[in-house]
C-alpha cells in the first residue's frame, strides 16, 4: 500500500476536514446534509473543505441533477484508516474536536456576558 500523499496529510490536518470525512465515512451524504451537520460553518466553507479533501483523493463526489453526493475513499488512507476508525470512537477525541473546532471558528465570538463600560457619566 503505497504511503499518503501530501495533499492527503494537509487534508486530514484540518479537524473541519476530519469532522466532515467522519461524517461521510459510512455512507453518502449530500452536500446541504453535511453543512447542516455543522451549523456554525457557512455552505461556501464546507464546499472550500469538500473541494480539499476530493482533490487529495479521500472522498469521492458523485453529482445526481442539482446536488451533489460524497463519500468517504477509505482505501485511500491507507494506514491511517484504522487510527481514524479508532480516534472517532474515543469520547476524549470528540472533546478535542469541539475544541479546535470552536478555536478554529472565525466571524463573531458568542457573547457570554456584557461588561458594563466605564464612561464620564457613569463614574
Amino acid at each position: 500500500m503505497p504511503p499518503l500523499g501530501a495533499a492527503a496529510l494537509a487534508a486530514i490536518a484540518s479537524p473541519r476536514r476530519r469532522e466532515i470525512l467522519r461524517l461521510v465515512w459510512d455512507g453518502e451524504l449530500a452536500a446541504g446534509d453535511i453543512h447542516r451537520a455543522m451549523p456554525d460553518v457557512t455552505f461556501g466553507a464546507v464546499s472550500l473543505q469538500l473541494r480539499a479533501l476530493t482533490a487529495a483523493g479521500l472522498v469521492a463526489q458523485r453529482a445526481e441533477r442539482q446536488f451533489r453526493y460524497y463519500r468517504a475513499r477509505k482505501e485511500a488512507l491507507g494506514p491511517v484508516r484504522a487510527s481514524l476508525e479508532q480516534m472517532w470512537g474515543s469520547a476524549l477525541w470528540r472533546l478535542k474536536l469541539a475544541a479546535e473546532l470552536e478555536e478554529s471558528r472565525r466571524g463573531p465570538r458568542q457573547r457570554r456576558g456584557r461588561r458594563r463600560r466605564l464612561t464620564r457619566r457613569t463614574r
